[in-house]
C-alpha cells in the first residue's frame, strides 16, 4: 500500500480524498494556489505545498511542477480527483515515467477513451450500442453535409476531446450545420487544444443514465448500478439520483452488463463511469466513458455502502477487487443536489443540514473566500431514504436548513426543483431545464 499520496486537486474532492487516505493510514500532500492558501484541504492534509498563483495554468495544471513536488515530498502516488488533470493522458504518463502511481486507469486507457470517436469505434466493435453517426473524424464541410444527409436531421456535432458541454452543437438543417460546425471546432480547439469533431444523430430529450464501474488490475470488473443525471443546464449536471425512476431490475442488469463489457473492451482497471443516453422507447446508446471518480460518486456510495475512493486507491495499489457482482445490493433511494456559487465573496454565516440520512461534501467554512478562478460548485448535499418520495422530502428539509450567507447561490433553484411536479413525478429528461428553468429562476427569488 502507498505511504504518501499527492493530491493534484483542490476543494471538496481534495478534502474527500484526504479523509479516505487518513482512514487508510496513508499520508497526504495537498497542493494549493495562492488563492487557496486558507482552504480546508490545506489545513487537513499531512503536508501542504503552495504551487503558484491562482490561475490554474500556473498551478493546478502545471504538470511538471506537480510531479516535482510529489517526488520531493516522497510521494509514491498521485490522486488527480476530478477535473483539472484527472483525464489527462500526458500527465498520467509522466507520473508513470517518474515512478509515481497515477490513481486511475493507465494513460493508454485515458487517451483511448478520451477520444470520443475512438471510443465509439471500440464500442461498436464490441457490441455496445452507439448512436448512429460518422465513423471517424469529420474533416470537411462536404463530408459533414453528406453524413448529416444520410442519418437525417437534427444532428449533434461533438468534439472528440470534449467534455462539460464544450464543443457540442445541434444543427437542424444544412445551413445551420455549417455554422455550428465552425463554432464547435473553434470552441473545442480553445478548450482542449483539439478542434476535431464528429457527428451523430441527435436524440431529442433523452434521459442521461450513467453506470458506475469498479475494476482492478486482474480483469475483475463489476457495476454498481445507475445514476440518473438528466437535469442539466448547458450540459452541466444540476442533480443526480439513484435508482432511476422507471428502471426495472431487468433493464438495470442488462445495462450494467453492457457497461461491464464496455469497460472490459477498454481493459479498464479503476473506478469509472459508462454514460448512456436513453430515448423514450427505452433504447439506450453509449455516449462516453469517464475515466475518473465522478462528482456524484456519493450517490452510489450511499446506495450500495461501498466506498468508491477507497476502492479506487486499493485498485491503484495493486489489490484485487474483493467485491463480487452478487455482493452489490441497492437499498433505498439517494438524491444529490449540487450547490453552486452565483458570484464571489466571503462566507459570513454557514450551516449545513444534518440528521439521519444526510451527507454533505464541501470545503466551505465561515470566513472562507469564494474566488472567481475555479468551478462554481461549492457544496454537495446528498440524502438517503427508503423511497424516492421520502428522499425528496428529506432533501427539501435539508435545503431549508442549508445557510450560505455572503455569496449568492442556487439553493433556491434546487429547492424549486425538489417541489416541481415534473421532477416529483420522476418522468423527466434532459429537456427539463429548457422547459422549466425560466419559471424556476423567477419563482425562487423570494425563497432564500
Amino acid at each position: 500500500m502507498f505511504k504518501r499520496v499527492l493530491i493534484a486537486n483542490r476543494g471538496e474532492i481534495a478534502l474527500r480524498i484526504i479523509r479516505a487516505l487518513r482512514e487508510m493510514n496513508i499520508e497526504s500532500v495537498a497542493v494549493y494556489s495562492t488563492a487557496d492558501r486558507d482552504s480546508f484541504a490545506v489545513m487537513t492534509a499531512t503536508k501542504s505545498i503552495c504551487i503558484g498563483p491562482a490561475r490554474p495554468s500556473e498551478s493546478y495544471l502545471n504538470q511538471d511542477l506537480l510531479i516535482d513536488v510529489a517526488l520531493k515530498t516522497g510521494c509514491d502516488a498521485v490522486h488527480p480527483g476530478y477535473g483539472f488533470l484527472s483525464e489527462n493522458a500526458d500527465f498520467a504518463r509522466k507520473c508513470e515515467e517518474n515512478g509515481l502511481v497515477f490513481i486511475g486507469p493507465s494513460w493508454q486507457i485515458i487517451r483511448m477513451m478520451g477520444d470520443k470517436q475512438t471510443a465509439r469505434k471500440l464500442m461498436t466493435e464490441n457490441g455496445v450500442p452507439v448512436v448512429m453517426g460518422s465513423e471517424d473524424i469529420v474533416r470537411s464541410d462536404e463530408e459533414a453535409l453528406k453524413i448529416a444527409e444520410e442519418i437525417g436531421y437534427p444532428v449533434m456535432i461533438k468534439a472528440t476531446a470534449g467534455g462539460g458541454g464544450k464543443g457540442m452543437r445541434v444543427a437542424g438543417s444544412s445551413d445551420r450545420l455549417l455554422i455550428e460546425l465552425g463554432a464547435a471546432r473553434a470552441e473545442a480547439a480553445a478548450a482542449f487544444g483539439n478542434g476535431d469533431v464528429y457527428i451523430e444523430k441527435y436524440i431529442r430529450s433523452p434521459r442521461h443514465i450513467e453506470i458506475q464501474i469498479l475494476a482492478d488490475n486482474f480483469g475483475n470488473i463489476i457495476h454498481l448500478g445507475e445514476r440518473n443525471c438528466s437535469i442539466q443546464r448547458n450540459h452541466q449536471k444540476l442533480l443526480e439520483e439513484a435508482p432511476s425512476w422507471g428502471m426495472t431490475d431487468e433493464l438495470r442488469a442488462e445495462m450494467g452488463a453492457v457497461a461491464v463489457r464496455a469497460a472490459a473492451a477498454a481493459g479498464y482497471n479503476s473506478v469509472g463511469t459508462v454514460e448512456f443516453i436513453m430515448d423514450d422507447t427505452g433504447h439506450y446508446y453509449f455516449m462516453e466513458m469517464n475515466t475518473r471518480i465522478q462528482v456524484e460518486h456519493p450517490v452510489t456510495e450511499l446506495l450500495t455502502g461501498i466506498d468508491l475512493v477507497r476502492e479506487q486507491i486499493n485498485a491503484a495499489a495493486g489489490r484485487s477487487l474483493d467485491i463480487r457482482q452478487e455482493d452489490v445490493l441497492f437499498r433505498g433511494h439517494v438524491i444529490e443536489c449540487r450547490i453552486n456559487a452565483r458570484g464571489t465573496g466571503t462566507v459570513n454565516c454557514l450551516h449545513f443540514p444534518e440528521g439521519f440520512g444526510v451527507r454533505t461534501e464541501s470545503s466551505l467554512y465561515e470566513g472562507c473566500q469564494i474566488t472567481p478562478y475555479y468551478d462554481s460548485m461549492i457544496a454537495k448535499i446528498i440524502v438517503y431514504d427508503r423511497s424516492r418520495i421520502e428522499a425528496i422530502r428529506r432533501m427539501r428539509r435539508s435545503l431549508e436548513e442549508l445557510v450560505i450567507d455572503g455569496v449568492p447561490t442556487n439553493i433556491g433553484e434546487m429547492y424549486m426543483i425538489m417541489n416541481h411536479p415534473a421532477f416529483v413525478s420522476g418522468n423527466y429528461d434532459t429537456s427539463f431545464w429548457d422547459r422549466y428553468g425560466k419559471s424556476i429562476r423567477e419563482g425562487n427569488a423570494d425563497l432564500f
